[in-house]
């Protein structure tokens, strides 16, 4: 009977780790799916931003295309 009760308790145990250790892999969990929604947000902002210049280089580029044209006239 004792042994039974000594082995109900160390199932106990370790449900209670268990228990634990997955509540600290979901917050884990929730913590990196946090960071990688952050990282993703500042990728897209980077591509915009990266569109914005190559745009705003091909403009300036044709504007010294026009200059040259004109000073070469």
């Amino acid at each position: 009977m004792s042994d039974n009760l000594d082995l109900i308790n160390e199932y106990k145990d370790q449900v209670r780790i268990l228990k634990n250790q997955i509540n600290e892999l979901e917050d884990a969990s929730k913590s990196k799916d946090s960071a990688n929604k952050r990282c993703l947000q500042k990728l897209e902002h980077s591509q915009q931003d990266l569109e914005q210049a190559n745009k705003k280089i091909t403009e300036l580029e044709d504007q010294v295309q026009k200059l040259t044209k004109k000073e070469n006239e």
